[in-house]
Order: structure tokens, then C-alpha cells, then sequence
């Protein structure tokens, strides 16, 4: 028979599972596009999957609750510390469950080691987060409320009159017989080993070979619901302390693997279109395709500039992707190759003191004056530390811009507005000695999608609230090129222009995995028609190495990671790389494959920026194997080439 305080236990833990459904209704319900594929059955199904997620998560959340909890006394004082413990460590995991209800819509994924991260970006947010997500504070006072009222107390009451345990006869225990104490006592110490032992088995996911990990949820099908089913309290407390990722050995030697590899060294070209020129690469925040006009005929545009240096001039990439879903992802993509396929970024990996090139480094063997632009402040995202490890010799954050965040152009939030700090790169430009590598990252973009007061109720408007902050960028990027064309190194420069990720999305047909990263790639030289592209040619960021080396005619020196290759090379139709659900990702022009946590392989019809919920039921053979070889031979030569440091060996 349990005691009275193993059944007041059970009734607490209960009251937070129920809790924990509440936000995950509420999670379902604000992100409902992303799920809208999966059926009622499907979704319950996930639903129920959750428990076990839940269990493990609240088990070891509430660790030391539940040591306190199983002290047997009734004193009202340690009640109360009892209660007080609840209560806070409980506030901590419906914080990090309400902030998804917002934040999965920016990264497609539930939070995971952020905070540890990025922290000291967070804290300095965190005024204009909650003046920006403040309703959220209402779902926090109800469901502490909730917590609070109907936190179940010894025989019901909120304050005890007793300090002493009693039995039902209304005796103490030291008033009771000898043998009587004894049981008791042998009943409770069974209890506490079960207790024990189940919330290990808890914990753990139950009696399987390894502990429960985040790619479990997504076994189920469709995959996405694995977002569902997952709550962030277990996603974030995973990613503590952070672990290397597994060490993968699909194939057994390095001849095989090398195979299956399918890497693209650069082309050999008879002649070199663009040598000698200056390069520079701009990622905008945000800027996914789903906002241009020039990728979506007849819808409306927030990007009319960029639209016409697509159409006059530039080469647009109809089919390019990005490799992650954060900003923190799209620096090593771009600058060094290097995708994101692991759950933490590279940046603050424990991998960062491996041997990394990146353009920086490769051009500047050639002459070139490097440098990183980032109005945010320094130190941002750890932009400033990987700008110098791939070999940009200067950055420029908020520090160096004039007057930093005194200045009237700084947004009161994440730095510098796009208009002025484009002007102002401009500048530093033609201070650079030719030729010169630069690459800017812009940010107005980006939560909580600030304008200049000039500009408000200026912009185009939609549905979404960064929808003006994008016609901001592009009215930037207008009067940037303006400018340049006035300053003498602007007819010897490549432009390459791409965004770092997507963000909100209000288009069904990009309201998929692919449309999730589904970004624009725009090449442009002014007065130099570009080679004829390859059709059809799937890009990725992890492709702009190759591309800017394969268009200067320079060689790589075997510090090239195999991953991307030129959108010039006709030899290959293009790849593109990405995690996402617990799942490895490959796109080619034909195909989309998909390996899962469980190393299943699974093939999916192609077709640019729309996944189908389920895979193909008779795939060809041939394709699964080939396609399910290389990305696993991606897979293992990232994590096992991460942990050996030898990803150029």
C-alpha cells in the first residue's frame, strides 16, 4: 500500500504532466501550419509519444524536488520549502516551453543549448523580448496559478498542525509498536528503492540499450511531428553540458568512404572569367525566397530591388538552400564550406580549435585584404573569433562603427539599421586596398524588426511582421549599389548576395521542410556576363568557396572541405546538406533523401521548395543506395573528420 506521501508525490508529478499537455496544445495550436499535413490520428499519436519526453524531462528537472518530496513530515516549514522548490524549478521549465510557443517559428527546432551559447546576446534582448512577446507572461501566470492552487498538500490542507507522521489510529509512530515501526520503516525503504529506480528508468526513456535522445521523436511519421512530441525542458537539459556527437562508421575504410563521398574537386577551366576581382558577399538576415518577387511570379514582392538585379544582369539560383536555420550556422557554411550537421553550432563547439580555412584565409595567399563586417556588437554570436580562424584580418563590429550604440543610427536593440551601416561599409570599402575580400552580414531583419522612424508606415506591409523590415533591407541594398557604382572599385567586384536562413512564413507551399530552407543565391558582376549555369543545379551555401575560387581562377590547395563545389562545375547537378528533426537531409535535382536517427534511408520526389509529408513507398533501388551512401558519407566524414580533427587530411 503506498504511503500517504508516495501517493501525494505521484498526484504533484501528475498535476505537471498536465501542464506540460496544456503547452504542448498550445505550441500545436500557434505553429499549426508547420503540422498541417499530419492528420487528427497523427497528431494524437505524437501527442501520446510526448509522455515519454515529458517523463524523462520533469524526472530530471525535478530532481531535487523529488528528494525533498520523499522526506515523510508533515511540519508545515518544510512544506512550504517543498512547495517553494515546485514551484521554482517548475517556473524555469514553463519558461523555456512558453518561448517555443514564439521562437520555433524562427529556427524550426525546439531550443536546445542556447542560453549557454548566445546567453550574454539574450540578456541584452531581453527588455525588447518582453515588450515584444509579452502575452506570453499570460499563459506563465495561469499555468503557475494552476500550479500553485491545486499543488496537493498532507490530507489536503495548505498548513499541517502536526510535525509528527500519524497512522490511522492516531497514533505517532514512536507511539506505535515496536514490530509496527518496522514495517513501516521496511515499507518505505521499498518504496524509495522503487521510487529510485523508476525515475531512473524515467530518465533514461526506459530499458532501451542507450538513454532517450532528441532524434527519437522523430521516428515517427511525418517527421516533423518529432517537434510535437519533443518538449524544450528535455531538449534544453540534453544540451547541457555539451557532448560530442556520435562517431558514425557506415563505411569501414577510407577508400570507401572517399567513394561514396562524391566530392567535386574544383573544375578545369580553359579559361578564367573573373580573375584579379574583388569580391564581396553580403548575407542578409533573413531573406528567404518566399519574400522575393523574381522567385514567386505573381505574388507580391518586399524585394523589388533585389528583383531587378536578378533580372538585369545577376545570376539568380533558383534552387538554392541554406545550411542551417540559425545565423550561427550560416557563417561556417558560407565562409568555409562547412554545413551544419549537428545539433549545436560549430562556433561554439568544442570542435572550434580544429584546423578550419575558409576564404579568408585562401585569398588572402593571394594578395587579397580581408575583412568581416557585423553591426551588432562585438562579439555577437562569436562572429568576431570565427572571422579570424577562417582568415578575415580585420572585423568590424558596433565598436568601430562612429558613436557604436551612442550613435543615432544603432536600433536600440541589436545594432547598427541596414541603410546607414551599408552606407557606411561603402566607405570602409574604398579605404581597403584592392584587391579586397569583405563580406557584411546585415540585421534589421531580425526580431523584434525595428525601422527608423523615417520609415514607419513607409514600407510595404503583410501579414508578418518582418515582411517591412525586408522591404527595408532591400531599400538599403538599393541606394548601397547607388553609391558603389560611384566608387572606382565597384566595376572590378563580384557581389554575391544570399540570406543566412528563413523566418516567418505566411506561404502555404513553403510551409514544408524545404521551403524552411529555401533561400535566393545571386551572383552579379557589373559589366561581365557570368558562365552559363548548369541546369538543373541545386546550390547551398556550403557551394560560395568553391564558386568564388572556381570564378578567380585560384586553386584550393587541398584546403577545400568536400562538401560543396562550384554552381560552374558541369560535372554535377549540385547537392545541398542540412539537419533538421533528428533526420540528415541530401537534395539533389532529382531526389530528396532523407537518414533518419535509425540510420533508415528514405527517399522523397524533388521539387524546389515542397516536400511531400510521406516518403516514396517503392523507391528506385538504385537511387536509395547511392543517395543513401553519399549522405552518409557526408555524415561520417563531418562527425568522425570533427572529432579527429582531419577534416583536410
Amino acid at each position: 500500500m503506498p504511503t500517504e506521501f508516495l501517493r501525494l508525490l505521484i498526484r504533484r508529478f501528475a498535476l505537471l504532466l498536465g501542464a506540460y499537455v496544456l503547452l504542448r496544445l498550445g505550441f500545436f495550436g500557434l505553429n499549426y501550419a508547420v503540422f498541417r499535413e499530419a492528420s487528427a490520428g497523427q497528431v494524437a499519436l505524437a501527442f501520446w509519444h510526448g509522455f515519454r519526453f515529458d517523463l524523462s524531462a520533469l524526472l530530471l528537472l525535478n530532481i531535487p524536488w523529488l528528494l525533498l518530496g520523499l522526506v515523510p513530515s508533515r511540519g508545515r516549514g518544510w512544506q512550504r520549502l517543498v512547495w517553494a522548490v515546485y514551484l521554482l524549478l517548475n517556473s524555469f521549465g514553463l519558461v523555456l516551453n512558453l518561448v517555443d510557443w514564439e521562437y520555433f517559428r524562427f529556427i524550426g527546432r525546439r531550443t536546445s543549448n542556447e542560453l549557454s551559447t548566445i546567453g550574454a546576446d539574450v540578456q541584452r534582448q531581453a527588455g525588447q523580448l518582453l515588450l515584444s512577446y509579452w502575452w506570453l507572461l499570460l499563459p506563465l501566470g495561469v499555468l503557475l496559478a494552476a500550479l500553485w492552487y491545486f499543488y496537493p498538500m498532507p490530507d489536503g490542507k495548505r498548513q499541517a498542525t502536526s510535525h509528527k507522521l500519524q497512522t490511522n489510529d492516531g497514533q505517532s509512530n514512536f507511539q506505535q509498536p515496536t514490530a509496527n515501526r518496522y514495517k513501516l520503516a521496511a515499507t518505505i525503504a521499498v518504496q524509495l528503492v522503487a521510487i529510485a529506480g523508476l525515475a531512473v528508468l524515467g530518465i533514461r526513456g526506459g530499458l532501451q540499450l542507450k538513454p532517450l535522445r532528441t532524434g527519437a521523436a522523430f521516428v515517427q511519421q511525418p517527421a516533423v511531428l518529432g517537434h510535437l512530441a519533443l518538449n524544450t525542458t528535455f531538449t534544453f537539459l540534453k544540451s547541457l553540458g555539451y557532448a560530442a556527437p556520435e562517431r558514425k562508421e557506415y563505411f569501414g575504410t577510407q577508400q570507401l568512404l572517399r567513394a561514396a563521398l562524391a566530392a567535386r574537386p574544383l573544375p578545369q577551366r580553359a579559361t578564367v572569367p573573373l580573375p584579379g576581382r574583388n569580391v564581396v558577399i553580403l548575407i542578409l538576415e533573413s531573406f528567404g525566397s518566399e519574400y522575393n518577387g523574381v522567385e514567386n511570379p505573381g505574388r507580391r514582392s518586399y524585394t523589388p530591388f533585389f528583383d531587378s538585379l536578378a533580372t538585369r544582369g545577376g545570376l539568380l539560383l533558383p534552387d538554392h538552400y541554406a545550411n542551417g536555420r540559425r545565423s550561427i550556422e550560416a557563417l561556417p557554411a558560407v565562409l568555409a564550406g562547412l554545413p551544419s550537421l549537428m545539433e549545436g553550432s560549430f562556433i561554439t563547439s568544442d570542435f572550434q580549435t580544429d584546423e578550419m580555412h575558409g576564404l579568408g584565409s585562401l585569398l588572402a595567399r593571394h594578395g587579397y585584404q580581408t575583412s568581416l563586417f557585423h553591426g551588432a556588437q562585438n562579439g555577437t554570436m562569436g562572429f568576431n573569433t570565427f572571422s579570424g580562424m577562417t582568415g578575415m584580418q580585420q572585423y568590424f563590429g558596433l565598436d568601430e562603427y562612429p558613436g557604436a550604440a551612442n550613435s543615432p543610427d544603432f536600433d536600440g536593440h541589436w545594432g547598427i539599421f541596414d541603410e546607414p551601416y551599408l552606407q557606411y561599409f561603402s566607405r570602409q570599402l574604398s579605404r581597403q586596398k584592392q584587391p579586397f575580400f569583405s563580406t557584411l552580414f546585415t540585421l534589421s531583419a531580425h526580431e523584434p524588426f525595428g525601422l527608423p522612424a523615417k520609415y514607419e508606415g513607409q514600407l510595404p506591409t503583410g501579414p508578418l511582421a518582418i515582411q517591412p523590415t525586408i522591404a527595408y533591407t532591400d531599400l538599403a541594398l538599393r541606394r548601397f549599389f547607388a553609391t558603389a557604382r560611384q566608387q572606382p572599385w565597384y566595376d572590378n567586384t563580384l557581389f554575391i548576395l544570399l540570406a543566412d536562413h528563413t523566418s516567418q512564413s505566411d506561404a502555404p507551399d513553403y510551409q514544408n521542410l524545404l521551403g524552411e530552407y529555401k533561400t535566393p543565391l545571386l551572383l552579379f558582376a557589373p559589366g561581365q556576363p557570368l558562365p552559363a549555369l548548369p541546369q538543373p543545379r541545386i546550390s547551398q551555401q556550403a557551394d560560395v568557396p568553391a564558386t568564388v575560387l572556381d570564378l578567380l581562377g585560384l586553386p584550393a590547395d587541398g584546403q577545400l572541405l568536400p562538401f560543396g563545389s562550384s554552381v560552374f562545375d558541369t560535372g554535377t547537378s549540385g547537392r545541398a546538406l542540412f539537419l533538421s528533426g533528428g533526420s540528415y537531409w541530401l537534395i539533389h535535382a532529382d531526389y530528396v533523401t532523407e537518414l533518419t536517427a535509425n540510420d533508415q534511408v528514405r527517399l522523397y520526389p524533388y521539387q524546389r521548395h515542397q516536400l511531400p509529408a510521406t516518403p516514396l513507398a517503392t523507391p528506385d533501388p538504385a537511387k536509395l543506395r547511392q543517395y543513401g551512401d553519399e549522405l552518409k558519407a557526408c555524415v561520417q566524414f563531418y562527425l568522425n573528420g570533427l572529432a579527429d580533427n582531419t577534416l583536410y587530411k
